[in-house]
């Protein structure tokens, strides 16, 4: 892990719905491009935290992925 990293745990991830990852997904990216435009500046500090973006990507899209194919699921809704 990056020092000072926020990465996403597959098990913090299960307990997501899939509104909620989408959301987190769209947050990664957008925090990816941003490393990126810093890393062609020469503005980019941690170049570790490129790489652990990246894989909470791919975390988000496994578990997407799995609940796609009925291997994973979302947790249940509790209705009040």
């Amino acid at each position: 892990m990056a020092i000072g990293s926020t990465d996403l745990t597959s098990s913090e991830l299960r307990g997501m719905d899939d509104d909620k990852l989408v959301d987190e997904l769209r947050k990664a990216k957008e925090e990816l491009f941003n490393l990126r435009f810093q890393s062609a500046t020469g503005q980019l500090d941690n170049h570790g935290r490129l790489r652990a973006v990246r894989k909470d990507i791919a975390r988000i899209y496994t578990e997407m992925r799995e609940r796609e194919l009925g291997i994973g699921s979302a947790p249940a809704k509790s209705e009040a």
